[in-house]
């Protein structure tokens, strides 16, 4: 190939992780001057030919390849990816065992994404009426025109107090004129009709807040501390501890003050898309139109209208769930991940990435602050922030002084042996009661939607389980159907047990029925269910919100989108209805997520001037875990948890990866998992420190008739590591014994 031809080297989409490396493509001399990395293009692939999207990595000025297909097509006209976003992508394919192409995606809005024959996501624009004069000419005109030609002055009127230009379908409907006016007026040479970009905006209810906002000493404390991180060149990462209602948003807001008067950017990250839209207004009361908002919800026109206003420099602050940790800010100073203990900041598809190692990521690169908050801290910030890689600041109070609210624990065992079989406790009914009389909201938590989660027989114990997953379904009496949450099978629950024709029982309670019995203890009561089924539409989480901060329902039940990140003064009830559920799942950090659950929804009440009190639901009253929940000891708890990871060698005190093997065949899958573990034994055989746990079956065995089983790596996170590993699954791919089973890895 002569010396002078121009090649790129790109990343190519679907194709397997084993095979994956840039792949050279011969520029044709006609698009030789437009390409740039960071653009993506069409160009064939593999024996086929088959057309694939790409993105240039870098240029060259040959190959040491001799023989090149050439790109088709540019899908751009400039790149899409910044160097910095061509980097992190390389980064997370070596940290997070996914392709290049695979991670660049996840940094676009779905929908500038190709397909073919499909319709790439587009421009809105409308049409625009346009004055050829200056305001005040076309005031003047306006004048001479009254008598003779009244409609024409009204338009011309309408353009002169707008700065010269409007929508046709907003003047005319302004000035009661029609189309073929401003056809005359083209006509006439006065103005010009054309087309006009819009940005699709998603609606933001602002929220009027006192713009001088007065810290209270443990706050003003903080931020003087925080101050001089965010105003040092060199990355920094910080850990606030603050318990529920301490006025942590208040601070953010002071911080990005401080970052955008720098000339810096924010990023603040959210756990749940129920939290987004009452955020997001909360930071638009004070920096306005220069907030952007990211999150799945959306529709594909917002969100690709959303990144062009990030990437344009017209945003100074986003707003969203995990995938805005990719926002194409320029002059990231500071990224703050609100409730950063929540599970839900980790990808479960490829890349199987944690926004906090993106966030972290991003800052060491533009010298920033990242600021990890919460109530109920994960193990891993707190024992980083003991350990002195993160700095640690505390609000022990809460901003406007109220105590903590007051716990009590209703044992479900009492209430069965007095005969009460309800999911209601006889405390929490008494309660709840009290805060109809008198006025006052309540906020119930059960972390299962749906009616029964489980219908059994009762005479021959036989269980209705989905066909295509090992878990039993749940009954949803909305519907009257029994319905898997993991593949979304659903089936009529016959009349009697197909087994021994046997009576079923109804077994286990989730939101449905907890609704249907707060109906029959109350009626009349107004309920707002949050859950699943109940947020589907477009803009749902944001109404059912707002129906309840404008008190119009007495309670509001739901599932985790009600326990963390809401603050309804009027709300002095908080209940538990079960807090079991998750305290014995086959998870090291199961504790740690029923306490944090717990604590979250518990500090819900008494936010406002008057005061709370919760209610916690057991058949485990003395378990260590609830009772220091109820007391809200987060310190004792983590000294409690850390001893426990020491002893078990788990997070945060080793890194444990886990490699999944899933398949169609129970058997190939597991002897899959035994190849793999014999592979990582002669690697790692001189290395003592490293361990192979497994393999076992994950803790739901089979979903969408797919088996699944992990071996656990207990290791230390190095390079090492994940190069040995990387070499493993791409080893197995390539032998063609392994077809049918699909093997992957993450760090838990």
């Amino acid at each position: 190939m002569s010396k002078t031809a121009a090649v790129a080297k790109m990343a190519v989409s679907a194709i397997a992780y084993q095979i994956d490396r840039p792949y050279d493509y011969m520029i044709p001399e006609g698009l030789a001057g437009a390409a740039k990395p960071g653009m993506r293009a069409i160009v064939p692939f593999g024996a086929g030919k088959k057309k694939r999207e790409a993105v240039i990595l870098s240029l060259a000025a040959e190959s040491e390849y001799s023989k090149l297909k050439s790109i088709d097509s540019f899908l751009d006209d400039e790149p899409v990816f910044s160097g910095e976003s061509l980097k992190l992508a390389l980064w997370m394919s070596d940290r997070f065992f996914c392709t290049v192409f695979d991670a660049l995606r996840s940094m676009l809005p779905s929908g500038m994404l190709y397909k073919e024959g499909g319709r790439r996501q587009g421009d809105k624009t409308v049409g625009v009426v346009l004055s050829n004069l200056s305001n005040e000419d076309t005031a003047k005109l306006a004048q001479q025109k009254q008598k003779r030609a009244p409609k024409q002055a009204a338009l011309l009127e309408a353009l002169a107090g707008a700065g010269r230009y409007l929508p046709i379908r907003d003047i005319c409907a302004l000035t009661g004129t029609t189309l073929a006016t401003v056809k005359t007026l083209e006509k006439q040479g006065i103005v010009t009709i054309t087309e006009h970009e819009v940005y699709r905006r998603p609606s933001i209810t602002i929220r009027q807040l006192n713009d001088d906002i007065e810290l209270n000493s443990e706050q003003r404390g903080v931020l003087d501390m925080m101050l001089p991180l965010l105003r040092s060149d060199v990355p920094e990462a910080a850990l606030l501890y603050g318990v529920t209602g301490s006025g942590k948003t208040i601070i953010y807001i002071k911080l990005i003050e401080s970052a955008i008067a720098l000339g810096k950017t924010a990023i603040v990250l959210v756990p749940e898309i129920a939290l987004t839209p009452q955020t997001v207004s909360i930071f638009s009361s004070f920096f306005g139109d220069s907030v952007a908002v990211i999150h799945s919800a959306l529709g594909g026109g917002e969100r690709y209208d959303e990144w062009k206003r990030i990437r344009s420099g017209e945003v100074r602050v986003v707003v969203g769930t995990r995938s805005a940790v990719f926002a194409p800010l320029k002059g990231i100073g500071l990224i703050i991940l609100d409730e950063e203990q929540e599970h839900t900041y980790k990808s479960d598809n490829s890349p199987r990435y944690h926004a906090r190692d993106i966030a972290k990521y991003r800052i060491v690169k533009s010298g920033g602050l990242i600021l990890l908050s919460s109530a109920t801290p994960s193990v891993e910030s707190m024992y980083a922030a003991k350990t002195g890689k993160y700095k640690l600041f505390r609000i022990d109070k809460r901003f406007n002084e109220k105590a903590l609210p007051p716990v009590i624990i209703a044992d479900m065992r009492a209430e069965l042996k007095e005969g009460n079989e309800g999911s209601v406790s006889t405390v929490l009914r008494k309660e709840l009661e009290h805060n109809i009389l008198n006025n006052e909201q309540s906020i119930l938590f059960i972390n299962r939607r749906g009616t029964n989660h489980l219908v059994a027989c009762g005479d021959c114990g036989y269980i209705f389980r989905c066909r295509h997953c090992t878990v039993s379904m749940t009954y949803h009496s909305a519907s009257s159907r029994l319905l898997c949450h993991y593949c979304g099978y659903a089936q009529e629950p016959p009349k009697v047990c197909p087994e021994c024709g046997g009576k079923l029982r109804f077994i286990g309670a989730g939101t449905q029925r907890i609704e249907r019995e707060l109906e029959e203890l109350f009626p009349g009561i107004r309920i707002i269910r949050m859950d699943a089924d109940a947020v589907t539409r477009k803009d749902s989480h944001d109404k059912l919100l707002s129906r309840f901060r404008d008190s119009k329902a007495h309670v509001l039940l739901g599932t985790q989108m009600v326990t963390k990140g809401l603050d309804f003064e009027n709300v002095t009830l908080v209940g538990v209805v079960s807090a079991d559920a998750s305290l014995y799942m086959s998870d090291f950090r199961a504790h740690e997520r029923t306490f944090s659950l717990i604590t979250q929804v518990v500090g819900r009440s008494g936010r406002g001037e008057k005061a709370g009190r919760a209610v916690i639901q057991t058949f485990t009253p003395y378990h260590e875990v609830l009772r220091m929940a109820a007391k809200q000891d987060f310190d004792g708890f983590y000294e409690r948890e850390i001893e426990i990871r020491k002893a078990l060698e788990a997070p945060p005190v080793r890194d444990l990866l886990a490699i999944t093997a899933t398949g169609k065949s129970e058997p190939d899958v597991i002897a899959a998992c035994r190849k793999i573990h014999a592979m990582l034994s002669g690697y790692f055989r001189n290395n003592k420190d490293i361990k192979l746990l497994g393999p076992a079956p994950a803790a739901v065995a089979k979903v969408s008739d797919m088996y699944r089983y992990r071996l656990l790596v207990n290791c230390e996170n190095s390079k090492s590591v994940r190069e040995t590993a990387a070499h493993t699954i791409k080893s197995f791919a390539r032998d063609k014994d392994s077809r049918g089973v699909t093997v992957f890895a993450q760090w838990e």
